[in-house]
């Protein structure tokens, strides 16, 4: 070996070590800025995962900005190659990659002998409109059609930001109606008994879909039977709600991340996110009536038990407003919608987390629907945190509150 081939190996060699040690020490940085607290269940695992995440951000904000790949980009290939993992389909259970309406779907049937019509229910992966895809929720969506011999449906719904709002939630209709038309002369399920639901952003996508569907009154398809809302991502008016202040660095979803994803869903200008996080998007006529919905007095008192400052109401900005306004829409923010819309909607199953930023969101969305007087369901799990069931029968990344959350889930849908 010529002296000039060892200077560039040991140049490369010491780059390679240069660049490992700068992400350690930003995931060292980024891990000493999350506070995981006492009451979540299996926290010293949860710290080792969201090292694993932080340590893949990093990296893919860093190949973003050598212009190498774009950092969600990286994030899917991670994801798909090293925490994806498709296991054999189990006895009982037929699953078919299809597409309805030209969206990819994959189709969960029971092979076991039913009396007459099956129910159905219809999944959108959550993922902060970015990131979940149908191999993301295969297991979720396998134990619920088993156990609960139902049909199930995962919509791969286009994501952002290639495709942002409308596109994803376009997508879900279309997936939803074609099946809600087909339901009983393909699949053998009852159409009056078809159900949507989803976690986080996917939970988003099921209540506006359900607005959207009462909003039309297609005369010609059924109304789905109920709404399956996993800790939803219900509103993008206030970021200082109490959930949003304690748990504004409990893993696996931060307060500024939450911003991150309503922004890559609706125009990817990263330059407002701290303009959104403080408020000044909403326009001053619109702050009584949001204020009504979203004040922390609708809360119970154990949600306030971790503390609680409120917030000096900011100043408007009309300029981040209009490049914001459809956020602050029914379709975008279902727990803002105007009563007339929330009322036609279908009886609700709301799942919450104490240690989760969205807590408020899905406790404050079941108020607005309590004082319709509709049929609601609420389960919450104290000692949860964002994001459990992604990890469902997944091995050592498991966590045992992952297993009640889909308990409660199916012990709903059984009664569907």
């Amino acid at each position: 070996m010529d002296i000039g081939t060892a200077i560039l190996i040991i140049g490369f060699a010491a780059l390679v070590a240069a660049f490992f040690l700068l992400v350690i020490g930003l995931v060292y940085s980024e891990l000493m800025n999350s506070d995981i607290p006492r009451g979540v269940a299996n926290r010293w695992k949860l710290h080792m995962v969201h090292g694993l995440f932080v340590g893949i951000a990093i990296v893919g904000r860093i190949l973003h900005r050598l212009g190498v790949c774009h950092q969600i980009s990286f994030l899917r290939w991670f994801v798909a190659c090293f925490l994806t993992r498709l296991n054999p389909v189990p006895a009982g259970l037929r699953v078919k990659d299809m597409k309805f309406s030209d969206v990819p779907v994959r189709v969960y049937e029971p092979t076991t002998v039913c009396d007459g019509l099956r129910r159905g229910l219809v999944y959108f992966p959550g993922g902060g409109w970015v990131l979940g895809n149908i191999d993301s929720v295969d297991e979720v969506c396998r134990h619920i059609a088993k156990e609960t011999n139902t049909t199930v449906v995962s919509v791969g719904y286009r994501l952002a930001p290639e495709h942002r709002y409308p596109a994803p939630l376009d997508d879900c209709e279309a997936a939803t109606c074609h099946f809600l038309s087909v339901a009983e002369a393909e699949f053998s399920v009852d159409p009056s008994r078809v159900a949507v639901g989803g976690d986080s952003t996917g939970a988003n996508l099921a209540a506006a879909l359900c607005q959207r569907l009462a909003r039309r009154e297609i005369g010609h398809l059924l109304f789905p039977c109920a709404q399956v809302l996993i800790y939803p991502a219900l509103q993008m008016a206030d970021f200082n709600l109490p959930s949003y202040q304690q748990n504004h660095a409990v893993p696996i979803l931060f307060r500024g991340r939450m911003a991150f994803y309503f922004l890559q869903y609706l125009n990817g200008d990263m330059s407002l996110c701290q303009d959104v996080l403080e408020g000044i998007h909403v326009p001053n006529e619109l702050k009584p009536r949001y204020e009504e919905w979203l004040s922390p007095s609708n809360l119970p008192a154990e949600f306030l038990a971790r503390g609680y400052d409120k917030h000096p109401t900011p100043e408007y900005d009309g300029q981040v407003y209009h490049a914001m306004k459809d956020g602050l829409e029914h379709e975008v923010s279902p727990l803002l919608a105007e009563d007339a819309d929330i009322q036609k909607t279908p009886p609700t199953f709301i799942l919450t987390c104490e240690y989760d930023v969205l807590r408020d969101d899905g406790y404050l969305y079941r108020k607005r629907l309590l004082d319709l007087e509709k049929d609601v369901t609420w389960r919450h799990v104290a000692g949860g945190f964002h994001g459990m069931i992604n990890f469902f029968n997944r091995g050592w990344l498991g966590f045992p509150s992952g297993v009640q959350v889909l308990d409660s889930v199916v012990d709903y849908i059984k009664k569907l």
